[in-house]
């Protein structure tokens, strides 16, 4: 297990339903923690597992307005190009430019305590003690593969190992609602999102001891519109997703309507 120190000017951890102009989630979510975690080290021998967040300085917000661009160029075009494609490659910025608001978390400060698991990639060599080792003197050398970021690139995060001891959070408790909890990418095709009950308590997300859904929805999009919708417990252990085709997703529709809504 680890606990590490992350604290940073800004932070924007992108609602889904409010992906245009941006409003941040009050906490960070725990796809966006294995991130962080993983920038510090990654190898395909382990795979790291979110336990809580320990918010350490007042919830803010900050409103700011940025420039961006309408479109972007799809991988399409560009492999068109490369095969030598007459339609030129690029972006007029003039002409794609917008200004879009955004609603940040500004001067954050977690904790982030996670743990890793063996995974069938780990060679005979490897061990979670030399893997433990390697991050731990990772954390403490302040080293990295690539800059770890709050949620956007534009907003770096600092980081050191946690020292020990208790760590003192926000005496806060609040119902954060649903939030995206992580990928299921057991299907590469199929990428699917999980959501869990977010709830704060004095100041610590607990994310091991929830409950993770899947929401059966061709989009999330859908899913903010309020239309019909279904979430789907997941079976323990809680980090593990439940993936479900859409004929059998239909059938637990049928069999569990304690869990639909509108």
């Amino acid at each position: 297990m680890i606990q590490l120190e992350v604290w940073g000017k800004y932070a924007l951890f992108t609602r889904p339903e409010l992906k245009v102009e941006r409003v941040s989630y009050d906490v960070p979510t725990p796809s966006a923690a294995r991130g962080i975690v993983e920038s510090i080290y990654y190898h395909p021998g382990l795979q790291w597992h979110i336990k809580r967040i320990y918010v350490m300085n007042p919830i803010r917000f900050l409103n700011v307005r940025r420039n961006e661009v309408k479109n972007k160029i799809l991988s399409t075009a560009a492999r068109k190009a490369a095969q030598g494609s007459e339609k030129p490659l690029y972006q007029v910025t003039s002409q794609e430019i917008v200004q879009r608001a955004s609603l940040l978390l500004r001067d954050v400060h977690y904790v982030i305590e996670a743990h890793f698991t063996m995974t069938e990639k780990a060679a005979p060599t490897d061990n979670p003690g030399k893997f433990q080792d390697i991050v731990t003197r990772r954390m403490e050398r302040g080293q990295c593969f690539q800059t770890p970021y709050f949620g956007c690139r534009e907003f770096p995060v600092n980081f050191r190992r946690w020292p020990g001891g208790p760590v003192p959070t926000i005496p806060e408790t609040r119902d954060l609602g649903l939030m995206l909890y992580d990928f299921d990418y057991s299907n590469p095709l199929n990428i699917t999102p999980t959501y869990f009950r977010a709830r704060l308590e004095n100041g610590v997300l607990d994310t091991e001891n929830c409950e993770v859904y899947l929401i059966l929805s061709r989009l999330v999009d859908t899913f903010i519109s309020k239309i019909s919708l279904t979430m789907l417990p997941v079976p323990k252990p809680h980090n593990t997703a439940c993936v479900l085709s859409w004929e059998e997703a239909r059938r637990w529709q049928s069999r569990s309507s304690g869990y639909s809504s509108s």
